[in-house]
């Protein structure tokens, strides 16, 4: 499976398109604003169908893009129902967009909840629920890789905000030990900004939530 990191939007959101090119499938995490120019060469290149967006919450960086991919590719878009108001119906979050941006809304397809297993890329992402940034916020966990696609529940020492509406900071703390810090220490976490870590480095040194406090 080859993953392919591609920040896009106005805060550089990180987008995170999963390739298996013996199959010739694909599979897209998130879709900030402008990533299927990204997407679109590397699906032709490595001769793969992306038939599956997934959304790790409805936060409008994460959410931009997703009509367009939706348009261009017929995609299947799974989400959290917890996030299904901002998803399907975005303009419950103007109140937090610069003048002159825009949402379109995207239909959820299937509906995510802790402890599904998503068949993918010849393997079996494991979902499991964190919020406390956003009510819907989800994982992907590929055993197989190593790999966690952890939305903004938790960053390279650091952690989602949880001052937005259905933020919440002992649910965050909450879901990153029970949810993320249960993951083996040399799982790969992939977060919706900035760089990558490891669960070890941040069970260790992450100084808003420490394993064992």
């Amino acid at each position: 499976m080859n993953i392919h990191v591609l920040p896009a939007g106005p805060i550089q959101t990180n987008a995170y398109l999963l390739t298996e090119p013996g199959r010739g499938e694909a599979v897209l995490i998130d879709a900030p604003e402008g990533v299927w120019e990204e997407v679109e060469p590397i699906l032709k290149a490595e001769k793969c169908r992306l038939t599956e967006l997934w959304i790790t919450h409805g936060h409008w960086d994460h959410t931009q893009g997703a009509a367009e991919v939706v348009r261009a590719t017929g995609a299947k878009v799974r989400a959290h129902p917890a996030d299904r108001p901002l998803i399907e119906t975005p303009g419950v979050m103007s109140a937090f967009l610069e003048p002159g941006m825009k949402l379109e809304p995207v239909r959820i397809d299937g509906e995510l909840a802790e402890g599904v297993r998503l068949p993918a890329l010849g393997t079996v992402a494991e979902v499991r629920h964190v919020p406390g940034h956003c009510p819907g916020n989800v994982l992907f966990y590929f055993a197989g890789e190593r790999a966690a696609f952890v939305g903004d529940a938790l960053f390279r020492g650091s952690i989602g905000r949880t001052d937005l509406p259905g933020g919440d900071f002992a649910t965050l703390e909450k879901s990153i030990r029970s949810r993320i810090y249960t993951l083996p220490d040399d799982t790969v976490v992939l977060s919706g900004h900035g760089p990558q870590t490891t669960v070890g480095d941040e069970k260790a040194g992450n100084p808003y939530v420490q394993a064992g406090d």
